[in-house]
C-alpha cells in the first residue's frame, strides 16, 4: 500500500524520489483532539450574530482563515461579505467561546509519532490556521522541546489559507526543504488540498466525523484512521521511504 501510493506520488510529480527532511503538522485534529471544541464554538458565535452555520460544517472549513470563514457564511446568507468590524467580533466571540471549553487533550499517537520522527533526524513543522496567541506555550507544554518558534506557519503569516497552497509552501521555506523532501500530516479536506496543491506527498489522518471519501476527494496520497495508527504504522510507512 505504502509502495503504491509513494510511487503514484513520484510519477505524478515527476520527482526521482521522496528523500524525507521535514514533516509538516497541521494542528486541531491532528495534534490536539480540540476539533470538537471549534465546532461548537463557531456555532454558537455565528448564532449570536444571527448567522447560520451547523457545528458538523465547521470541520469541512477547518483550515480557513477566520475572517475567510465569517465570509462564506455571510455571504451565502446575506449575500455579501461581513465588515472587517463584524469579522474581528465574531472571530473574538468565537475565541472566548472556544476558550471557556474544556482544554483540548494531545491526540492519541501524536506524541509517540513525534517522538519517533524526531529520533529519525526530521524536522517537525507546525502549519496552522490557528491565530491563537497561546499556540507556542500550549505547544511547548503538551510537546515540549519538539516544535520551534521560527518552524511554525499561523494564520499571521499568510495572505490566503488553505485550502490555498500558500501556508505550506512557507512551512516548506521555513524548513529549508523542497516539496519532495517533506510531507504534510492533515485531518482536514481543505488542508488535504493545501498540502497536495503545495506539492507535497500528503498524509490524511481521519480523526473527525468526515467519511474517509471526502479526505479520499481531496487528494490524499494516503489515509489513516487515526493518528495512533499512522504511529503504529510509521515504521514500515519511513522504511519504504528510505
Amino acid at each position: 500500500m505504502f509502495e503504491e501510493a509513494i510511487c503514484s506520488y513520484l510519477q505524478t510529480h515527476r520527482f526521482e524520489s521522496l528523500n524525507l527532511k521535514a514533516v509538516l503538522f497541521d494542528m486541531d485534529g491532528v495534534l490536539f483532539d480540540s476539533m470538537k471544541n471549534h465546532a461548537a464554538a463557531w456555532h454558537e458565535a455565528m448564532k449570536r450574530y444571527n448567522l447560520q452555520m451547523t457545528p458538523e460544517e465547521a470541520y469541512l472549513h477547518e483550515g480557513r482563515t477566520g475572517a475567510d470563514t465569517i465570509n462564506i457564511i455571510s455571504t451565502r446568507q446575506r449575500k455579501t461579505e461581513a465588515t472587517a468590524e463584524e469579522i474581528e467580533k465574531i472571530y473574538q466571540t468565537k475565541s472566548e467561546i472556544f476558550n471557556t471549553l474544556p482544554k483540548a487533550e494531545r491526540m492519541p499517537g501524536a506524541y509517540e509519532l513525534l517522538q519517533k520522527i524526531k529520533a529519525e533526524g526530521l524536522t517537525p513543522v507546525i502549519v496552522t490556521g490557528s491565530g491563537q496567541k497561546s499556540l507556542l506555550e500550549r505547544l511547548n507544554k503538551n510537546f515540549s522541546g519538539i516544535f520551534k518558534p521560527e518552524l511554525m506557519v499561523t494564520a499571521f503569516d499568510v495572505k490566503h489559507g488553505k485550502p490555498n497552497p500558500e501556508p505550506y509552501l512557507m512551512g516548506l521555506q521555513k524548513a529549508g526543504v523542497k516539496a519532495n523532501e517533506a510531507i504534510v500530516v492533515e485531518n482536514a479536506p481543505l488542508g488535504v488540498k493545501a498540502g497536495v496543491a503545495a506539492g507535497i506527498f500528503t498524509v490524511a489522518v481521519n480523526t473527525g466525523p468526515l467519511p474517509d471519501e471526502v479526505l479520499k476527494q481531496a487528494g490524499a496520497n494516503l489515509l489513516f484512521p487515526s493518528m495512533m495508527n499512522f504511529n503504529n504504522n510509521w515504521a514500515s510507512f519511513y522504511h519504504v521511504i528510505k
